[in-house]
C-alpha cells in the first residue's frame, strides 16, 4: 500500500502492561478499549506516541458494573479522547435494568463532554438505537455492528459512524449500506480478526481495509486517505484533538485531501 499514512484500528484490546516498544512496532494508531474503570486507570497512566487509550464499562461484566461511578467516569474521562467498550450486551449475564443504568448514566457524561465513543450493541442493536435516540450524542461510533437495514438507517440518521473488522467482511449488504464518509477499521483483536492467520495482531486492518477498498471501487491507499478524514471529523465533532498523542494530532494536521 502506497501512503505515508499509518493504518488506524478503531477497537483492538490490549493488555495495559504492555511494553510500550511492543505498541510503536505494531507501527499504527491503535485505539485501546478498557473493559473497567479500574483498568482504564491503568491503562490513562501510560504516555504511549501512537496508542490511544479508552474508559470503559463493558457490558457483560459484573464487576465492571460493580466498579462503576458516574464521577469517576467522568474523571478518567478528563484525560482521554477516547471512550470505550461500553454499551449493551444481550448475552450479558448482567441484568438489562443494570446494563441500561450504567449506559444511560455514561450518556449523560458524553452529552456534556463528547468523546470518540466505541459502543457495544451485540444482540442489542435495536436497545442501543433506542438509547441513542433518547439521549444523542456526538462521536458514537457501533463497533462491529450487525444492526438490521432500518435500525442501521436509524443509526445513520443519528449522525452514528461504524467501525468494521475482518470478520465482517463477507457482509457486503451491510458494508455496502454504511456511507464511506463514516466507516473506520478495527480488528477487535483478538476476537474480530481470528481469519487473519499469522499477521493477526492489533492494528492490522488490512484485510478489512481491502475488502472496503474493494467494495467501492477505491484503491487501497485512497480507502486509507478517506478512513483518516473519517478520524478527523471525528476528533472535531467531539473537539478531542489536544488529547491525542501529538504524533496523531501532527499526522491529522498534515492530512492531504480527499480526491
Amino acid at each position: 500500500m502506497t501512503t505515508d499514512l499509518p493504518p488506524i484500528d478503531l477497537h483492538a484490546h490490549v493488555e495495559t502492561g504492555i511494553a510500550a516498544a511492543d505498541l510503536t512496532a505494531l507501527k499504527a494508531v491503535v485505539f485501546a478499549p478498557t473493559r473497567t474503570l479500574d483498568a482504564a486507570r491503568t491503562a490513562l497512566a501510560r504516555t504511549d506516541s501512537w496508542t490511544v487509550w479508552g474508559v470503559g464499562v463493558h457490558p457483560g461484566l459484573v464487576k465492571a458494573h460493580k466498579g462503576f461511578s458516574q464521577e469517576q467516569f467522568t474523571h478518567l474521562c478528563d484525560r482521554t479522547p477516547y471512550v470505550s467498550e461500553i454499551g449493551l450486551g444481550g448475552k450479558s449475564r448482567v441484568t438489562p435494568s443494570t446494563q441500561q443504568a450504567t449506559f444511560t448514566s455514561i450518556l449523560e457524561v458524553l452529552q456534556r463532554s463528547p468523546r470518540i465513543t466505541s459502543i457495544h450493541s451485540c444482540a442489542a442493536t435495536e436497545a442501543v438505537v433506542r438509547h441513542l435516540t433518547n439521549q444523542p450524542i456526538h462521536g458514537a461510533v457501533l463497533h462491529w455492528w450487525l444492526g438490521s437495514d432500518e435500525e442501521t438507517d436509524r443509526a445513520i440518521d443519528l449522525g452514528c459512524y461504524f467501525s468494521v473488522n475482518p470478520a465482517m467482511a463477507r457482509r457486503t449488504d451491510l458494508l455496502r449500506r454504511l456511507p464511506l464518509d463514516r466507516v473506520l477499521p478495527e480488528t477487535d483483536h483478538p476476537f474480530g480478526d481470528r481469519s487473519c492467520g499469522p499477521t493477526r495482531r492489533p492494528g492490522n486492518v488490512v484485510d478489512i481495509e481491502q475488502a472496503l477498498s474493494t467494495l467501492h471501487g477505491l484503491s487501497p491507499a485512497r480507502l486509507r486517505r478517506q478512513t483518516w478524514h473519517n478520524l478527523s471529523e471525528l476528533v472535531r465533532l467531539t473537539r478531542t484533538r489536544m488529547l491525542l498523542p501529538r504524533p496523531v494530532r501532527v499526522s491529522l494536521t498534515a492530512l492531504p485531501p480527499t480526491d
